[in-house]
């Protein structure tokens, strides 16, 4: 069974988030997303989720691609998980192209090109706008 995994925020969740899942789980027979908590994208990102983490894992959970969410707490574990769920694949988002790249002397690592005309940020752009 290969396994893959991604991270990521999933906050107001859309068809771009749903397609990177669809393509992420196409790698592989089980998908596991790393979830980032809270306090760690607060702490660490200075954002502020609309959904709090268990809505947005609820979210995720029924969706069909997805088959493990577990919480990300820290930029350090990714090692660690891909170790720890014995990953195949590390899939994320082409805005982070490279970054990641230490993680190939574990499992492949997959930088997925990002839904051009949706996002997130401008999702919370467009609404302030009314």
């Amino acid at each position: 069974m290969r396994k893959v995994i991604t991270y990521g925020t999933y906050d107001l969740l859309h068809y771009g988030h749903v397609k990177l899942l669809q393509r992420a789980k196409a790698l592989g027979d089980y998908l596991i997303v790393a979830l980032s908590t809270d306090e760690f994208n607060w702490n660490e990102k200075q954002k502020k989720c609309y959904f709090s983490y268990e809505e947005r894992k609820s979210l995720l959970e029924s969706i069909r691609y997805v088959d493990l969410v577990i919480p990300e707490e820290s930029w350090e574990q990714k090692a660690s998980d891909v170790q720890e769920f014995k990953v195949d694949t590390f899939v994320i988002g082409d805005d982070w192209e490279g970054k990641f790249d230490f993680l190939k002397e574990y499992c492949e690592v997959v930088y997925l090109p990002r839904t051009p005309e949706i996002s997130t940020t401008q999702i919370k752009k467009d609404l302030g706008k009314h």
